[in-house]
């Protein structure tokens, strides 16, 4: 059975002057507000569809990423994922960079690359985004 969750998100006015809201229904964990210009430009305190895609993306990578470490016989102390998702103005997303650094104890790191680029492919957000460019760079580093 599908498991669904729902954001809502409300617009007024025109795309250049026009603003609006996203939230997170199904979490509860907040409204936030969208405009074009944190979208084509500077943030300035408001998010972008580019941006919540970017969270979703990194989030699913680790999940993933921590289920086939886990498959293969290793728990990770640390996973870090940051994913820049590029937005061009009239051309749309034009790709996720996703950049990892993790802890994972007694793993090499040709085992490691090879599970990370496993899980970058099997990521459902990744299948979501598969009209992109999807890139990683996998890093191990050790415990602080």
């Amino acid at each position: 059975m599908a498991t669904i969750r729902t954001a809502t998100a409300q617009w007024a006015g025109n795309l250049a002057s026009g603003e609006g809201t996203v939230t997170l229904d199904t979490s509860g964990q907040g409204t936030f507000d969208v405009t074009w210009k944190a979208r084509a430009e500077e943030a300035n305190s408001k998010t972008s569809p580019e941006e919540l895609i970017a969270a979703a993306h990194a989030s699913c990578f680790n999940m993933a990423l921590s289920h086939q470490l886990g498959e293969a016989g290793y728990t990770p102390e640390s996973l870090k994922t940051s994913a820049d998702v590029s937005f061009v103005p009239g051309e749309g997303i034009k790709s996720s960079a996703l950049t990892l650094e993790a802890v994972v104890p007694g793993i090499e790191d040709g085992e490691f690359q090879k599970i990370a680029a496993d899980a970058k492919a099997g990521c459902p957000v990744s299948q979501a985004l598969a009209g992109v460019e999807i890139t990683l760079k996998a890093s191990l580093v050790s415990a602080a």
